[in-house]
């Protein structure tokens, strides 16, 4: 009879094995220091401009006339397209038609509602109102009042901006801006290209006034910052950069139709935000790639010393059951590699982080990393759970073959070698290779969707679990069938 208590005996026993060997430490210790070493390595070499530049916009299509001392703007934003859910459509009164002059804005979005700002800098948040909607801008000295309205009759303030800057003597009117959408093509094995793609936003406006009384004769024309080039090496500076598309406008029987690109604002105001071109936190777990070799060492010989030496007969003899002995290496051998991955983790992706920030890794592009985003500690806790399932399949792959050097070079060249390969060869192979390979798990490691992602994070992780429970299934199935 085998005794109730059988497997905690088993895991014990293997608990005991896998610690009083002096290899264990070591191997432990350099899945640690490879990881962390490689992610310092990594960050040290690395360098970024992206936040390099100007930090505000100011561009959108403009239909305007003078407005001459105080008074009052109002315009029923009747439609409003979803271009970008960032889109502006509303009224605005500028200092003068110049990128970047002073400017009361009234702004409607598609999905954040109704936006007050101020000079680029300072905003107030109106209702989550959507088009269509009544929108006023009142000037009174210094000082320009934004009210909103559903029918046009009842207007509730929304708040008041200083405008002291202003002439006596302004540009009023209607404008529509919508933000570029940003463009990552992969244009070879680990080579990105970053580009922009112009996205016009369009805003149809209907009872339109100036001064209380019905607008006639008006101009119109696109309001955009000059764009500037990098010293450093011929192309575009960092920062934000002005649309390359253009706007327009036109108007039959009082309504007008306007069309516009561009964005207006500094990063952190009306959704205006810098985007970086790369996934922070994943070049920040790099060396997890090569502390796993030292993984698949110690997970390999966990299992084939014991048939270089002879120790399995002991073992089979302790614990009959050859399945619940194979479970226990594998209980034993996951729980050791989580912690240590998750700590080896946890280290390179903080460590690492001011070498980052030294080569312009950091906001607005590149937020500092913290556990309390999903993402990111689905990023730390995954290099974990990946290195989990690297040890698994080694365990598998060990088991399997009963030789330690034969199941080394096999897995390393499945893991390691074959992603490297691929990944100098040609962008559908190295694909292939991260969508079905065991290396498809570091794909939990992402947290910003790139053109060379191959798979999703979940999904990745998935495909190793796979190969995991397939080759522990396999050896489960050989220690059955074959002696010790």
């Amino acid at each position: 009879m085998v005794p109730r208590d059988g497997f905690a005996m088993a895991l014990r026993g293997e608990w005991t094995k896998l610690t009083t060997v002096r290899s264990t430490v070591w191997t432990l210790t350099a899945t640690v220091g490879l990881t962390i070493l490689i992610c310092l390595l990594s960050a040290s070499g690395s360098n970024t401009f992206v936040n390099d530049g100007p930090h505000s916009i100011d561009q959108f299509h403009f239909v305007h006339q003078p407005l001459t001392g105080d008074g009052s703007v109002v315009a029923q934003v009747s439609s409003q397209q979803d271009s970008n859910e960032w889109a502006k459509a509303g009224i605005m009164v500028k200092e003068s038609l110049v990128s970047g002059s002073p400017a009361a804005v009234l702004m409607l979005t598609p999905r954040h509602g109704v936006r007050l700002q101020g000079n680029l800098t300072t905003e107030v948040q109106g209702s989550s109102s959507a088009a269509p909607r009544w929108l006023k801008l009142t000037r009174s000295g210094d000082r320009i009042a934004g009210y909103e309205s559903g029918d046009g009759t009842s207007w509730e303030e929304i708040g008041t901006v200083d405008m002291r800057d202003l002439p006596r003597t302004a540009q009023a009117g209607l404008f529509v801006s919508s933000p570029d959408r940003q463009s990552l093509t992969q244009v070879g094995p680990g080579s990105i290209e970053v580009g922009t793609v112009p996205t016009p936003g369009r805003g149809t406006f209907a009872h339109v006034s100036i001064g209380g009384q019905p607008a006639t004769d008006w101009s119109s024309q696109d309001v955009a910052p000059i764009r500037s080039e990098d010293t450093k090496g011929g192309g575009p500076i960092g920062g934000l950069h002005p649309s390359q598309g253009e706007g327009s406008a036109s108007e039959a029987g009082g309504v007008f139709t306007v069309t516009g690109v561009g964005d207006i604002g500094q990063v952190g105001v009306s959704g205006v935000k810098l985007e970086g071109d790369s996934d922070l936190v994943r070049n920040s777990l790099a060396g997890i790639q090569i502390g796993l070799i030292a993984v698949v060492a110690l997970s390999v010989l966990f299992i084939t010393s014991e048939f270089s030496t002879g120790v399995i007969r002991t073992t089979f003899a302790v614990s009959p059951l050859r399945g619940r002995a194979l479970a226990a290496k594998a209980v034993v051998l996951a729980g050791t590699v989580f912690v240590v991955g998750f700590v080896a983790s946890l280290a390179g992706l903080f460590l690492s982080q001011p070498l980052w920030r030294s080569g312009g890794f950091a906001p607005p592009a590149y937020p500092h990393p913290s556990l309390a985003d999903g993402p990111v500690l689905r990023a730390v806790v995954g290099s974990a759970l990946f290195l989990t399932l690297i040890a698994l399949f080694s365990l598998g792959v060990g088991a399997l073959l009963r030789r330690t050097a034969g199941a080394i070079v096999l897995i390393v060249a499945l893991v390691v070698v074959l992603h490297i390969v691929t990944g100098v060869l040609s962008v559908e192979a190295s694909t292939w290779v991260n969508r079905v390979g065991p290396v498809a798990g570091l794909a939990i490691q992402q947290t910003v969707e790139m053109p060379d992602t191959a798979i999703g994070p979940w999904a990745g992780l998935g495909v190793l679990a796979a190969y995991a429970a397939v080759t522990l299934g396999a050896a489960f199935w050989m220690l059955r069938k074959r002696d010790a």
